[in-house]
């Protein structure tokens, strides 16, 4: 990985999970020099959930992925870096077939306890002969660490990233550790990127599946770098029960909430590291809209400013024109009165009632601007609703990497 995000942060130290055991391989999907396969062993009795694109043009990966969280169980997950494997047909549906039947002959049970995911190119099939010969090579690797097995899911991400959290549920100390992949066509609809989270605490899969949901809500799905969902986007929690806690099944048993605190704050961490790799980027923008008349039309105004290329170019510019902020709220489709609208740019308002405030300086904005972490504000003056989301600025480098990605 070259070229680090000038926003990337050090891959921090994640635990052990037990009934967790990572390793990868080199299945040679392109002509880089690294590993580019990453199998997952986990204990029998693990539960599992999942969140997925919405994207209609998603991966066999994705399908199958949605049938298998279904059922709440799993041993398994293989990660192919380097090709999509959307938009491939049979061929494509064929090699995943291949995968799970080849990891589940061999831990000795049904192939829908195996996910796979991709990512890379969209549009080539996933070739089958290196798929094999990459996972024979993966079950015979030795156990890895979480953070070469967070490099080895990514593609163009120029930083690893992980992230860890725990819980107390009644006596007994839960950890949580998760790994993601994301740096380009990221933008909320569930999920938006690739991401895994490990845990050892004992969880009902319709628990987990509501919490995971709920989780989602508040962080991948309040991200965007681009505004393109990918085909491939995956979420996974895995539950292998090994910590002894009394198993969760409602969100009224002694423990949940501390859970779903902890799930909240490690998906929260993942998917802002995603935003901080964002191709290209410079600078990472929060924005908070409040007094918007729901959550819902909150998040979407929020939205329709992170994704305004105009607001992003002048952030990137560092250029404090809150006139771009103004035209993308009007844009969203959602309840707005100009003359109630209020923009800040870190503490300091820049308009309120419709007009610049009497008292406005550029100049601590612009100072704000020159930072690496921004903040917007957004206030309608309607109602209760409110919601934070967060991107990246746009910069050439974006450009210059989707313009060359196949090369």
């Amino acid at each position: 990985m070259t070229d680090v995000s000038p926003l990337a942060r050090p891959f921090p130290a994640l635990p052990a999970i037990s009934g967790v055991t990572p390793r990868v391989a080199r299945a040679h999907y392109k002509t880089w020099d690294r590993c580019d396969l990453t199998y997952v062993e986990l204990s029998e009795g693990t539960t599992v959930a999942g969140v997925f694109t919405r994207n209609v043009c998603c991966s066999t990966e994705v399908e199958m992925g949605r049938e298998s969280a279904a059922l709440g169980k799993a041993r398994a997950l293989v990660v192919n870096a380097g090709n999509s494997n959307a938009f491939t047909g049979f061929r494509g549906r064929e090699a995943v077939e291949q995968i799970c039947d080849q990891v589940a002959a061999h831990l000795g049970c049904t192939p829908s306890d195996v996910f796979v995911s991709s990512t890379g190119v969209i549009g080539v099939p996933l070739p089958k002969d290196k798929a094999r010969e990459g996972v024979a090579a993966a079950l015979a690797a030795e156990p890895c660490s979480w953070e070469t097995a967070a490099e080895t899911i990514g593609t163009t991400d120029t930083f690893a990233k992980g992230a860890t959290s725990s819980a107390m549920i009644g006596g007994t100390k839960v950890q949580l550790a998760g790994i993601i992949k994301g740096s380009g066509m990221i933008a909320p609809d569930m999920a938006t990127m690739l991401g895994y989270i490990f845990t050892d605490a004992a969880i009902a899969p319709a628990l987990l599946q509501q919490m995971l949901s709920a989780a989602n809500k508040r962080s991948f799905s309040c991200i965007t770098v681009d505004s393109d969902t990918s085909t491939s986007d995956t979420v996974l929690v895995f539950a292998t029960g090994k910590a002894g806690n009394v198993p969760l099944v409602s969100m009224d048993d002694p423990g949940a909430d501390a859970f779903q605190a902890a799930l909240d704050d490690i998906c929260l961490q993942l998917a802002h590291l995603v935003v901080r790799d964002g191709e290209g980027a410079q600078k990472f923008i929060e924005i908070e809209v409040t007094g918007a008349v729901s959550d819902a039309s909150a998040r979407k105004i929020g939205l329709s400013v992170a994704n305004s290329p105009l607001v992003k170019t002048a952030i990137a510019g560092e250029d404090a024109n809150w006139g771009r902020v103004v035209m993308a709220v009007g844009k969203a489709g959602e309840p707005a009165d100009r003359d109630k609208l209020a923009i800040r740019f870190a503490d300091k308002w820049v308009a309120q009632a419709g007009l610049a405030v009497d008292s406005y300086d550029e100049a601590p904005i612009t100072a704000h601007l020159k930072g690496q972490d921004i903040r917007i504000g957004v206030d309608l003056g309607l109602g209760e609703g409110r919601a934070t989301v967060w991107t990246c600025d746009l910069t050439h480098g974006y450009i210059s990497i989707n313009a060359d990605y196949r090369s």
